[in-house]
């Protein structure tokens, strides 16, 4: 009987907002409702009761609900939230255009996944010319909240096994991996409580977005094939971003556990945990010829990274035909590393590019104005006694730069070695030549 009253309560709303057709299976329930809404699992105590909208969910993994979620993302705008259930998963098989969206929520309880369609998706996506990156989706428009405790998947493992052996800034290669969760032109964006599982390759990028934040989420990629690992899918990347927020967060990836990258400013990271990262970086920038590329007002703390790559890092390209600009004004402090192969590292012979190649042209990005306080831990020797190497190119001016609090072991043995080259001024401990 409750139900019956809750379908003809549901109808009569949908008529008098003069929403069309109604996809099978899915519920418009007002914010009056409360009983309801408890019932199906959307009254939340953080956030407000608010318009919601329910869909049907995917009865297996090739039942494609995109367009029922599209209906959804267009009914819950403007005020409204999409619900997507606890125990149930929501396939999603189609690109998806949702750029128009204004004071939106999407709670998160059950799960969202993407279709491993490799053929569909590499002849359908969203392309960005940097660094040639594709998505499912563009989430783009202002005061976008998702929360929950539910998963965003993004279904990777056919992606990890065919892209085995390739590189992802390779020239010739044309196999590109969709990013998880991408957004463009977006203001205000806020993500919090869910997990970001498998994507295929980075797991978040923001282009042209103001404010984003994300708050205890954890992310994590890993392979069931021992011959196609994750790779390149990391934390966070950002491009042309002002107001990167990240707090309380776990990342077990196998690459950069939080990398802005060109034009990003006003960035605060607390409380992040990485494990089997590239670490905490700054960069790349300076990979495009002619053009200026800038990271600056970033604060780090309270950062632990483990079993990684790098730890905290500053990163630039070289070589021909490349760009230039500046990192500036960036903290790390109380920062945690145990085991780690380059625990504080600047690199500005970015990525395969030979040393050779690197001293005939090398990086123009400025790095001014850094603060490594309270770094801790161990690396993991395999660069010997070497815990940290700052060293500038020639072509660059690295100033302002200031070590404090530096306690890092190197298992190779003692005392450990800091190594600091091209740096002008005092950076405030002993350090010495790599030659």
């Amino acid at each position: 009987m409750r139900f019956l009253a809750l379908g003809v309560l549901v109808v009569s709303v949908v008529s008098a907002i003069s929403t069309g057709r109604i996809p099978q299976g899915a519920h418009i329930i007002p914010v009056d409702d409360q009983a309801s809404l408890s019932r199906i699992g959307a009254h939340r105590q953080k956030y407000p009761d608010r318009r919601t909208v329910t869909i049907r969910a995917s009865k297996n993994d090739k039942d494609d609900v995109a367009a029922d979620f599209l209906w959804g993302i267009q009914q819950a705008n403007h005020g409204g939230r999409l619900l997507l259930q606890k125990g149930k998963t929501y396939v999603i098989g189609k690109k998806l255009n949702l750029s128009f969206l204004d004071n939106i929520e999407v709670q998160l309880e059950g799960e969202l996944k993407f279709t491993d369609d490799i053929e569909y998706w590499q002849a359908n996506n969203f392309y960005y010319a940097f660094q040639d990156s594709i998505t499912f989706w563009v989430w783009g428009g202002k005061d976008i909240k998702i929360f929950g405790h539910g998963t965003l998947n993004g279904n990777g493992q056919a992606w990890y096994n065919g892209f085995a052996g390739q590189e992802i800034l390779d020239p010739d290669n044309t196999y590109y991996r969709p990013i998880l969760f991408l957004t463009d032109n977006a203001t205000r964006v806020s993500v919090e409580g869910i997990t970001q599982l498998n994507s295929p390759c980075w797991t978040n990028f923001f282009v042209r977005t103001n404010d984003v934040s994300f708050d205890n989420v954890f992310i994590n990629a890993y392979s069931t094939n021992a011959s196609a690992l994750p790779k390149n899918t990391d934390g966070f990347d950002s491009l042309n971003v002002n107001g990167l927020r990240v707090t309380n967060t776990r990342v077990d990836i196998g690459d950069d556990c939080f990398s802005p990258k060109p034009n990003t400013s006003n960035i605060f990271v607390q409380n992040l945990w990485c494990n089997n990262t590239h670490g905490v970086s700054m960069g790349s920038i300076g990979q495009y010829s002619g053009v200026q590329d800038i990271i600056e007002h970033a604060y780090i703390e309270n950062v632990t990274l483990l079993n990684g790559q790098n730890g905290a890092r500053l990163k630039a390209w070289a070589g021909q035909d490349v760009g230039y600009g500046r990192i500036n004004n960036i903290t790390y402090r109380n920062i945690h590393i145990e085991n780690t192969d380059k625990p504080v590292v600047l690199d500005q012979c970015y990525f395969n590019v030979n040393a050779t190649e690197c001293a005939a042209y090398p990086s123009a990005v400025n790095v001014t104005n850094i603060v490594f306080d309270n770094i801790y831990g161990t690396s993991s020797g395999k660069n010997g006694k070497e815990v940290v190497d700052l060293t500038c190119s020639p072509n660059a001016v690295c100033s302002g730069i200031h070590l404090s609090r530096i306690n890092i072991t190197s298992p190779a043995g003692s005392p450990p070695v800091i190594i600091c080259d091209g740096i002008q001024g005092d950076i405030g401990v002993n350090c010495t030549s790599s030659t």
